[in-house]
């Protein structure tokens, strides 16, 4: 693994990470009833999808079983159709999707034997 996609695998284990510590005693009214925490959790998503969109392809080819696209591609929602966002989904992202993609991307980085020793 090249260092640029170790540290961006980095990010988005912190991010992820992030949006767990947020999920944390809270429920889905609670994160309805705050447009904090939606505009929070919106912005640590962009920035996962974001570090997605600039993994390289072998990468991503070589870990397939990740949904980069969909990742990707909510990021590209979340960015430019905010509005149009379903809340629910969100937190429906952040409490089934997100704990996969960490345990994903800390196997990618155990596999790849990272230098930063997370």
């Amino acid at each position: 693994m090249n260092e640029r996609d170790e540290n961006l695998l980095y990010f988005i284990q912190e991010e992820s990470e992030l949006l767990l510590e947020m999920r944390d005693g809270c429920d889905l009214q609670a994160f309805l009833d705050s447009k904090m925490m939606q505009h929070d959790v919106s912005m640590a998503l962009i920035n996962i999808g974001e570090s997605v969109k600039s993994l390289s392809e072998d990468l991503k080819e070589e870990n397939s079983g990740i949904e980069w696209r969909f990742i990707a591609g909510l990021r590209d929602v979340a960015a430019h159709n905010y509005g149009i966002l379903q809340m629910e989904r969100i937190w429906d992202v952040v409490t089934e999707d997100v704990p996969e993609l960490l345990d994903q991307v800390k196997n990618i980085l155990l596999s790849g034997e990272g230098k930063k020793g997370k």
